[in-house]
């Protein structure tokens, strides 16, 4: 580094290779003039001439140097002034940049707080599903136990088959557990009129042949599984025909309840043959569908038959309310009469009210030659002229 007419310059700045240039060739131009001293006056000349232009040479390198030097100066400052302003720039940029960070951060805490909290009722609606799951299979596990022993399975059925009789039908149009004259229990007696009489509904429930079915891949298997299915129907068919048809008692046909509606569509679909046969003894199979449609059936003749068993009350009751009604215009056509007098009576006080109105008007006014002496109505009673 060296320092120049108060400014600091590197040893390669141009400015510092311009003034040693000049230097140097100030010491040859010296030298020169040592070793031209001895020569003549006549060479001299010319080398003053050199000297002089030279010096103006010199003058004009320095005020170039002055003028690079006020031009680095200035650029010195312009360049300071722009740093300023790019830091400025950059502190204001940096501030932006801090604050929409800091809002975007906020604003990412509070979407994740939310989808936190989100997450949370979802757990928690997933840990009641679960919950719900657990206790369904709680109750399908139940559900197997019971359907997996007969006398549980065919409580169930019971169950099933007074529940729907109940909602279907009134409690006096039917008995649960019913017992025959032959000493039968039946699960269901429906109290209809004769004809047809009295019929019962007995749930049966064949699901060790149906599950046999379900589960047999082999023709061998599905082909066992079908006759089971088949003799396992027949049976329950003929033992409902046996024990609750019952002549003189109840109706000449029975219900055969099935607590399933695969079962029902399982027998329907691939064992119609069992079906007709079940019709010929007439006992007709039912699911728990078809069963409340047949009740809904009943309901109506059981409402038909209570009709016709109060027709002759109710011909009493019609008979009473005509005499009712009859009484009543009686009593109104007298009504109207008392009406019409009254109306009359108040219109003849009306007449003899203006008129005695006009009488008083009269006599306020002491005009009595206007009163005429053939006036219908008199003023001094016929008591009074006497």
């Amino acid at each position: 580094m060296i320092t120049l007419f108060g400014q600091t310059y590197a040893w390669n700045d141009p400015e510092v290779l311009i003034l040693g240039a000049v230097g140097l060739i100030l010491l040859a131009l010296l030298l020169l003039i040592l070793r031209s001293v001895s020569r003549s006056a006549t060479a001299a000349e010319p080398l003053m001439r050199e000297i002089g232009w030279l010096s103006n040479r010199i003058q004009q390198l320095g005020d170039g140097q002055e003028r690079l030097a006020g031009g680095l100066h200035h650029v010195s400052e312009t360049q300071a002034v722009s740093q300023t302003a790019m830091l400025q720039v950059m502190e204001n940029r940096l501030t932006e940049v801090q604050r929409q960070m800091t809002e975007a951060l906020h604003g990412t805490s509070t979407r994740t707080a939310r989808s936190l909290g989100e997450l949370q009722q979802r757990l928690e609606t997933i840990d009641k599903a679960q919950a719900n799951i657990e206790k369904l299979s709680g109750n399908v596990l139940s559900l197997q136990d019971i359907l997996s022993n007969k006398q549980t399975r065919g409580a169930f059925g019971e169950i099933q088959l007074h529940d729907i009789v109940q909602k279907a039908l009134p409690k006096d149009a039917y008995t649960m557990q019913a017992t025959l004259s032959n000493g039968k229990r039946a699960d269901c007696l429906i109290h209809l009129p004769n004809p047809p009489g009295p019929i019962v509904i007995d749930a049966k429930f064949p699901l060790e042949a149906y599950e046999a079915i379900r589960r047999a891949d082999t023709p061998r298997g599905v082909t066992e599984a079908a006759q089971a299915m088949r003799t396992a129907v027949r049976a329950h068919i003929r033992a409902i025909s046996d024990r609750y048809i019952v002549e003189g008692e109840t109706a000449d046909g029975a219900l055969m309840f099935l607590p399933s509606e695969a079962v029902y569509a399982e027998l329907h679909a691939n064992f119609p043959e069992i079906v007709r046969e079940g019709f010929a003894v007439k006992v007709w199979i039912v699911s728990p569908t078809t069963c409340m449609a047949t009740l809904n059936t009943m309901r109506a003749v059981l409402k038909d038959a209570r009709m016709r068993e109060q027709a002759g009350a109710i011909r009493k009751e019609l008979a009473l309310l005509y005499a009712d009604v009859d009484r009543l215009g009686t009593r109104v056509e007298s009504l109207d009469r008392h009406f019409g007098q009254a109306a009359k009576d108040i219109e003849d006080i009306k007449i003899s009210s203006e008129k005695a109105g006009k009488r008083a008007r009269r006599l306020d006014n002491f005009d009595f030659e206007e009163i005429s002496p053939t006036d219908p109505t008199p003023v001094i009673g016929p008591r009074a002229a006497e």
